[in-house]
């Protein structure tokens, strides 16, 4: 592919204004990328319930601008700056955030963009940005740099191989990789993550742990439970935000439909919540032939789809160990036996592989229980950063 260069005489970043240009910003990305054989389009409504300000969690607490660049009156890349309140309480820097970056092969555009954003963060008082997230740290992040041939998968964003070199062009430099590894869910790889009879959950040592599943009817309850649990797991960890009750619930909102009891995975220790693992379906596995604005034809067919779970893969987007029982012979264990939770229920569900996904390069102790049964991250999305 021959990269495209801008001068700056045909060359604009301007800020989304109006309905009709936060409606381009939305669909930009499959405007650029349609052409990319690898590059699988996802629902404008799981767009729009990210980036649109009356339907995101984000903007209840957080502020945004969105840009758009244009060449030649034509638009050739977007970007989101913001700055989320509830990171700079947990981080303790004034660190801005950019997000929703997808462009043409073009270094100026790329930087152009970056530059838009930088000057929106420093107005708002902030003295670094950090990025891609869209639109905080409990969404979509990073950019891709390993995977552009793999299946699409639910809130997993794609981007062509030369994005993330561009952004390093524009001076930007790696804060931290967070890599996806898919596991397999034949009899193979359960024999492969098979627990000792006398370790098992709900026997010997064990007898006190007990597992149980989502209770539609009490679902916001479930998510409260989840939502704390995670919190805790995963306080003091590099980049983390605390999920707040709104993004729960909006979570929620997205997912009810999908969801089967068996996708939550909910770990209790004489009836105290310690462990907890949300798997959600691959909604990609339902819309290759119905595209990113169905008909009601396509509409129809994707509720069907969805009442009837014609999912073959699934993602496990929040997982989490209590820090009560984190530095305990329990919570060493802990993982295994989640994760040997998860392949059970795969006898039940229809999913053919499950992706466990934004996993720190640096949590090895989570990589090498993984590596145990797929060696190799299948994706890997890179955050980056630089002092403004």
């Amino acid at each position: 592919m021959i990269m495209n260069t801008s001068s700056p005489n045909d060359l604009k970043v301007l800020p989304v204004r109006n309905a009709k240009q936060l409606s381009l910003f939305i669909r930009l990305p499959r405007l650029l990328y349609s052409h990319y054989a690898n590059y699988t389009p996802p629902l404008d409504f799981q767009e729009s319930s990210m980036l649109h300000p009356r339907k995101s969690a984000f903007f209840r607490y957080g502020i945004a601008q969105y840009f758009i660049a244009y060449k030649n009156n034509q638009p050739v890349g977007r970007i989101s700056a913001q700055v989320d309140p509830n990171a700079l309480r947990v981080w303790k820097e004034p660190i801005g955030l950019f997000g929703a970056l997808d462009a043409i092969d073009d270094p100026i555009v790329v930087a152009e963009l970056i530059k838009a954003a930088s000057y929106w963060v420093q107005k708002q008082g902030m003295e670094k940005i950090r990025g891609p997230y869209t639109l905080n740290a409990n969404s979509e992040i990073g950019t891709m740099v390993r995977g552009f041939d793999a299946p699409a998968m639910i809130a997993i964003p794609w981007h062509p191989e030369y994005l993330a070199g561009h952004i390093e062009t524009a001076g930007l430099s790696k804060a931290m990789d967070v890599v996806s590894y898919q596991m397999q869910m034949g009899q193979e790889a359960r024999d492969a993550h098979k627990i000792p009879s006398g370790m098992q959950m709900g026997t010997g040592r064990l007898g006190n742990i007990t597992t149980r599943q989502l209770n539609m009817k009490e679902i916001t309850r479930d998510g409260e439970i989840l939502r704390q649990l995670y919190n805790d797991a995963w306080q003091g960890s590099w980049g983390f935000v605390p999920l707040t009750p709104t993004e729960m619930s909006f979570l929620i909102r997205d997912l009810k439909q999908m969801l089967r009891p068996e996708d939550y995975v909910l770990v209790e220790q004489n009836k105290m919540p310690v462990a907890v693992a949300l798997v959600i379906p691959n909604v990609y596995d339902l819309i290759g032939d119905i595209g990113p604005t169905p008909s009601p034809l396509g509409w129809a067919k994707l509720g069907y789809r969805s009442v009837f779970h014609k999912f073959n893969s699934a993602r496990v987007i929040l997982l989490g160990i209590s820090h009560a029982i984190r530095d305990t012979a329990l919570g060493a264990l802990m993982p295994s036996l989640v994760i040997a939770e998860l392949f059970k229920r795969g006898e039940v569900l229809p999913y053919k592989m499950i992706e466990l996904g934004w996993i720190l390069e640096t949590n090895t102790a989570m990589r090498n229980l993984i590596e145990r049964i797929t060696p190799e991250p299948c994706k890997i999305h890179r955050i980056f950063e630089k002092k403004l």
